[in-house]
């Protein structure tokens, strides 16, 4: 059922809209207010997927129910009616945060398209929002350590500035968890997060996929293609494995950095861009600037602010909350049973050396909840974390 609240103050008017929008989808239920202050006490006691209401009523006009209903961070969208006299007003209403305005008489065809759109982008404004909170749910840094807080609280406190961040700790420590986290609570949260597994491109492709490229650049470009830092423009770019780059890639990534200003591969126009560059590595930057394998200009660059994530047999405290975690995001998505695990189980699970840190134990908490009794035992640790 979609519920519509009608706000106008003049009957017949609010008759034939009435029967107007009820026939014209039975899932619609109309709920009349016959002036502004009626209308705006439905809104605070009831939920309504839309509104519809009139400017010019008595008692409370439009605009100040549509100020009411922002200021009480009531969210339903909302489709103004004027007369042809009141547009400044209508105009007004939409800076205010109107969906739209419709003149009266309503043009019936006008008014019913408005309806479906105001909908269906409240709709899609609502599973928008589901997304972000699952993506936000799959990013979220776990953990009350020490070592774990101390980041936590390091990336509030660079997250809101432009400054480009080295991200640096061992595999499956959760670097790029920390990417996320400091481009979620960045300024530029709204825009793209893209990111670059440097490892997994081979090096003849890497400024191809950085930079993108023009037809003909070589065999395989068969039209123009924007590069990794023109979708990441006003955004942020994540260049994961950073230590596998190749020095020729470094070098145009370094004078991006330098010029904020890009090429495609086989075209020498420049291209401005507006990036914050976020790199991540588990290699000694130094140790590999020391061998010839890493310009150390660029690490200068990369790495105005370092954050270091703890492995996991520096933070072992959080293994028992970790597991829940664990626990409860396997049952969700593997459609199982959601078990326990005994004292004994979390002792031995403390005592491993997680080489592959909380990605490994992951795994294991995964095969558990597939292959271990309910509670988890010592035994199950024994037989199924070390496979």
């Amino acid at each position: 059922m979609i519920r519509i609240l009608l706000i106008e103050d003049e009957e017949p008017i609010r008759r034939v809209l009435a029967r107007i929008l009820s026939e014209e989808d039975a899932q619609y239920k109309i709920t009349e207010a016959v002036d502004g202050k009626k209308g705006f006490d439905l809104l605070k006691k009831e939920s309504f997927d839309l509104v519809l209401c009139d400017i010019k009523m008595s008692k409370m006009d439009g605009i100040e129910v549509l100020q009411k209903a922002k200021n009480s961070k009531i969210n339903t969208p909302f489709i103004m009616l004027t007369g042809h006299g009141n547009v400044d007003t209508a105009v007004e209403a939409m800076k205010l945060g109107a969906y739209d305005f419709i003149s009266k008489p309503p043009d019936l065809n006008r008014l019913l398209t408005s309806v479906r759109h105001a909908l269906e982008n409240k709709y899609l404004r609502s599973e928008n929002k589901k997304l972000k909170s699952k993506v936000a749910q799959k990013f979220k840094i776990i953990g009350l350590s020490k070592p774990i807080i101390e980041m936590k609280e390091m990336i509030s406190k660079v997250a809101t500035t432009d400054a480009r961040i080295l991200i640096t700790g061992e595999n499956g420590t959760g670097k790029e968890l920390v990417a996320h986290q400091l481009h979620r609570q960045s300024n530029r949260n709204s825009e793209n997060f893209v990111e670059v597994n440097c490892a997994a491109i081979p090096s003849e492709l890497i400024e191809s996929e950085l930079f993108g490229h023009i037809k003909g650049a070589f065999t395989s470009a068969v039209k123009d293609r924007s590069g990794k830092f023109e979708v990441a423009n006003k955004g942020t770019l994540f260049l994961d494995e950073i230590a596998d780059m190749s020095l020729a890639a470094q070098a145009k990534v370094l004078r991006a950095l330098q010029e904020q200003k890009i090429q495609r591969v086989g075209n020498e126009k420049d291209i401005t861009v507006d990036v914050r560059v976020i790199a991540a590595t588990n290699k000694d930057l130094k140790n590999e600037i020391a061998e010839g394998r890493f310009r150390e200009d660029l690490y200068h660059r990369l790495a105005v602010i370092i954050i270091h994530v703890p492995s996991l047999a520096n933070r072992k405290q959080d293994i028992p909350i970790l597991t829940e975690y664990f626990v409860n995001i396997i049952s969700k998505e593997q459609g199982i049973e959601n078990k326990n695990f005994s004292k004994e189980a979390l002792v031995k699970l403390n005592k491993y050396e997680w080489t592959g840190n909380v990605r490994e134990l992951r795994n294991v908490i995964e095969r558990l909840m597939i292959l271990g009794d309910n509670p988890v035992s010592e035994d199950n640790i024994i037989q199924f974390a070390s496979k």
